[in-house]
């Protein structure tokens, strides 16, 4: 282990034994689980310290993939956690189908609302979710607002802790997310201003099933009317225009609804539709 990789490790103990005295502190938490790098670590971190005083629960919607859904529900039941599966009505509010660029606000609002029902029931005080300090510098992430209207807190972000952290401490648990790529709802796919709707959902989760099938790890299929734009990290550009590869996710794509396929050069990145 090189210095630099054995001082992220030093930092991040330090940091998950403060985030396990924070945890510890609440007595009881429900914890809003996406199946993703951060949210899976940290409810591994309160069924450590809590036992069955925390509840991992997962928040099922149209725009999660049932791949996503699936894989979560496996991680939960093999780490032993008191999971629930919560199914947000989010698709009924006509301010989240419109997407003007608050779309993750009404999402969340939604989830933490379940959430908090939940909790009132179950007699569990507070209320979690994996936000990073990473995400405190990316202006299409609106779930703080509503985890604060709600009274949800962060403790990852209390803590100071990093994804690099995060990354670490998870392959220490030997946790499968640890390397997991980023993710983000489907509806994310869509540009600001571009109505959602189930059907087009369903296109989008098509096209990055066939994606994933062929091996890509970080990558976005974007909706684009009848066009559909792919983005992949740019060390995987060469790879997917490979003739066997492109073919066979241009039949994918076009078998999904899509008219038209076409690759973004610039690569995966965040955000791209949100401007």
């Amino acid at each position: 282990m090189d210095t630099a990789t054995a001082l992220l490790e030093e930092t991040a103990l330090a940091k998950e034994e403060r985030l396990k005295t924070l945890i510890a502190s609440y007595g009881g938490l429900a914890v809003a689980y996406s199946g993703g790098v951060d949210s899976s670590y940290l409810a591994d971190v309160a069924h450590d310290v809590l036992g069955s005083q925390a509840r991992i629960l997962l928040g099922d919607s149209p725009s999660i993939p049932r791949s996503e859904v699936r894989e979560a529900q496996d991680l939960a039941k093999e780490r032993g956690w008191n999971f629930d599966v919560l199914f947000t009505n989010e698709f009924d509010n006509d301010a989240y189908l419109a997407n003007d660029g608050t779309r993750c606000y009404h999402c969340r609002t939604e989830l933490f609302g379940k959430m908090r029902a939940y909790a009132e029931q179950t007699g569990i005080a507070v209320l979690a979710y994996g936000e990073i300090t990473d995400d405190l510098v990316d202006p299409t992430r609106l779930g703080a607002r509503a985890a604060k209207e709600l009274s949800v807190v962060a403790p990852l972000v209390d803590v100071r802790m990093t994804k690099a952290e995060i990354r670490v401490l998870s392959a220490r648990r030997k946790l499968p997310t640890a390397d997991k790529a980023s993710f983000a709802c489907l509806s994310s796919r869509f540009p600001v201003g571009t109505r959602v709707t189930i059907e087009d959902l369903k296109k989008i989760e098509q096209a990055e099933e066939a994606l994933k099938r062929l091996g890509f790890h970080q990558y976005r299929a974007r909706h684009h009317g009848d066009l559909c734009r792919i983005e992949v990290d740019q060390e995987d550009v060469s790879r997917l225009v490979e003739p066997a590869v492109r073919e066979a996710l241009v039949a994918a794509i076009t078998e999904a609804g899509y008219r038209y396929v076409t690759l973004d050069l610039s690569g995966y990145r965040t955000g791209s539709t949100a401007g």
